[in-house]
Order: C-alpha cells, then structure tokens, then sequence
C-alpha cells in the first residue's frame, strides 16, 4: 500500500480525491493545522503542520511515497482586499516552501509531487478560435500572478530530483461546493441567472474527472509540468446556465442577464474570474489517452443532479 501526503485535504478537492485514492488502495495523510477531533482510520489519517510556524510532522513527511499539494486560501471567498490578496499568495507559496525544505532537509521516498494551481494562469480570450496551452505564459495581473508564483514554489522540488506535476484547475463543477450550488440557488426559484452578456467561455471540469486527473498524475511517470485539467468542451456561461435550469426544472424556469456592474459591485476585483472569457485546451491531458467520463456539460450536469 503506497501513502499519498496530502495539503488541503479537507476542502472540496481533498475530500473527493481522498475518497478515490482509498477506493484505489492507497493510503491517505491528511496534514491540518489541528488534529484534534480527527478520527484516524487505516485508510486515512491525520498529521500536524503549520505554515506559519514552517512545522510539520517528519514521520507523516517520510512514510509518504507522493505528495498531493491542495493548501491555499479561496480565490473568490472574500473580496480582494490588500490583506487578503497577500494571503492568497502567502498560503500558496509559503505552504510549497515548507514542503520543499523539509523535502531538502529530511531522508525522504517522494516520487512525485502533484500540485494544484488554476487557469487563472491565463488571461482572458485574445483571438477568436484559440485555446491557451500550457506553453502559454502567465498572464499580468493577480490572478496569473499568483499562479506564476504558486507553480515556480513547488517547482522548486525538481532540484531534488523529485518528478513535479502542475493541475491547472478549471472551474469545478461539483454539487458539494465551487460554483454549481450557487449557479442552482437561483433555478430552484425558477430563475436562471446568467452571468454579465453570458457569452464568456467557461472552461469546466467535473469533480470526478479532475480526481482522476490527480490519480493519473500519480501514477503516470511521464507527466510533469503544468497540466491543464478542464473538460474538451468549453462553453459559454449561458449555455452552461441554461443546461443547468433545463436539467433541474425542465422549460419551467425564466432566463435572466445579472449585470456586469451589479457583480463588480457585489464582487469586487475578484468578478473578474466570473466575467472573462478562458478557453483552454486539454489536449495535452488527451494526448495521453485520458479520457472523460463527463466531457462535454450536458453529460457533467445530467451525472450531477441526475446521478444514478
């Protein structure tokens, strides 16, 4: 049985993730900055770390044979304000740094690491047509900022010889949380709130695909680097709204355009991720011959408010 040290273990990613490792036979660590109230099974358990304080536990750290890096504050939780920009950036970069170090410091049997980072990597569309690959550079601004920072911290573990893997994470779609329970708030009443004019491209991943994305990361030896994990079928935000409504109310529902100014109000800075137009390309997960049990948005949404 081979462990996987996992950070973020208890958010939306970790929790799925960690379910399909186990049901795979592997072994799960969850690192958490408090372990009291955690309840140890012999297919996961719980170690202590704290980023802060640049601690974790040695033995958890050297019983793993990969790493599945998860840790970071909610891009869209909170309004960006100075403060909590820099804890986006902080939980990110100082959480790979504490990993890398003691990685560096401590006798160690890591194969590999495998971290999330975004799309948020990319800037919005620029030519009509053409989807970002991973050779694309980081755009400027926050959010590609930030995954330039995320990506070169944990990249940081190749100096030991250690094989890094990069999930640049589209949006999620999940009934446990991300943007789908707040897509479905709405359509229960009836109405299906289309986002801004609704035509900026929504690149998307199923929650079961992007686990599978992790495990084949894992297990996969040739793949390293930054690995886009979005679905082959983007689509715009109201056709993804509408496919929504359709499916959980049939023709019962009335469309409706939410202002862009009405978001940035409510947003702030961070309505950016909600507004702009991504299209990225999976061809490089593809070309592996990975294929989606959900991909394209029709076949994610009937398997997520119609499951069997």
């Amino acid at each position: 049985m081979q462990t996987v040290l996992m950070t973020g273990g208890t958010g939306l990613v970790g929790r799925a993730l960690s379910s399909l490792l186990v049901k795979k036979g592997y072994r799960v660590i969850i690192l958490t900055r408090n372990t009291k109230g955690k309840i140890n099974s012999p297919s996961i358990q719980y170690a202590q770390w704290d980023v802060a304080k640049q601690s974790i536990d040695l033995q958890a750290l050297q019983s793993a044979d990969f790493i599945v890096h998860l840790a970071g504050a909610g891009v869209v939780d909170k309004r960006w304000t100075a403060r909590y920009k820099k804890e986006i950036i902080d939980s990110r970069t100082l959480s790979s740094h504490l990993l890398v170090s003691s990685l560096s410091a401590h006798p160690n049997k890591i194969q590999a690491i495998v971290s999330a980072s975004a799309i948020g990597w990319y800037g919005p569309d620029m030519l009509a047509g053409k989807s970002f690959v991973e050779s694309d550079p980081a755009a400027p601004g926050f959010l590609g900022e930030t995954c330039k920072a995320w990506e070169e911290s944990i990249a940081q573990a190749n100096q030991l010889n250690i094989r890094v893997c990069t999930i640049r994470t589209g949006i999620v779609l999940s009934n446990d949380g991300s943007a789908l329970p707040e897509f479905k708030k709405p359509i229960r009443m009836g109405i299906a709130g289309i986002l801004g004019n609704g035509k900026q491209v929504v690149s998307w991943i199923h929650i079961e695909d992007l686990c599978r994305i992790f495990v084949e990361a894992i297990e996969n030896k040739s793949l390293s680097g930054p690995m886009n994990a979005v679905a082959p079928m983007p689509v715009d935000n109201k056709t993804l709204t509408i496919s929504l409504a359709k499916a959980m109310r049939g023709h019962f529902f009335i469309p409706v355009h939410i202002p862009a100014w009405t978001l940035r109000l409510m947003m702030g800075e961070s309505s950016i991720e909600v507004l702009k137009s991504t299209t990225v390309s999976s061809k490089k997960l593809t070309n592996t011959g990975f294929v989606f049990l959900c991909p394209s948005i029709d076949s994610a949404i009937q398997a997520l408010v119609h499951p069997r």
